[in-house]
């Protein structure tokens, strides 16, 4: 059985959701919602609890990394594209071309741009660090405003404003 909750963050509220394997959705949410979690396993509630401990300490600035049990469900493609992403260190970007040739696909820079789309777990698996061949900010599930303070909190380290 998954568990779900709804966080605060300063980039608006996060649901999400694990399963007894891992972590498997971060979705983000126009306003708050319940907070109450639904219970799950033992294991899919342990999984949460990890994931929003880490998620507060990310946008306090005291992660540069997470450390979670992930349940990637996806296609080759996107399971090669997703676990590029987490490849991608913190303060730094890489192009959709660049992660395309990564995977073996030279030519895929869309094919990786719709792998993005469909991350079920952005911020932890960091879609928002893959940007436009000249560093130009495209589509982002949460609204380019989100991959724009995602990578400005990560470029300076700081904590977001509260």
């Amino acid at each position: 059985m998954n568990a779900t909750t709804t966080m605060p963050t300063p980039i608006g509220p996060l649901r999400l959701t694990a399963t007894p394997r891992g972590l498997a959705r971060v979705e983000f949410l126009a306003r708050s919602t319940d907070r109450r979690g639904t219970r799950g396993t033992a294991q899919a509630r342990a999984h949460l609890g990890r994931a929003v401990r880490q998620l507060r300490e990310y946008f306090a600035g005291r992660r540069k990394a997470f450390n979670l049990a992930l349940d990637l469900q996806g296609d080759a493609h996107q399971l090669r594209v997703w676990q590029e992403l987490l490849a991608i260190p913190f303060g730094q970007t890489a192009s959709y071309g660049q992660v395309a040739k990564r995977v073996g696909s030279p030519l895929g820079a869309r094919a990786v741009g719709r792998a993005c789309a469909t991350n079920p777990l952005p911020v932890v698996v960091p879609c928002h660090r893959v940007v436009g061949s000249d560093g130009s900010l495209h589509g982002f599930g949460g609204g380019l405003w989100r991959k724009r303070a995602l990578l400005e909190h990560e470029g300076h380290g700081l904590p977001f404003p509260r």
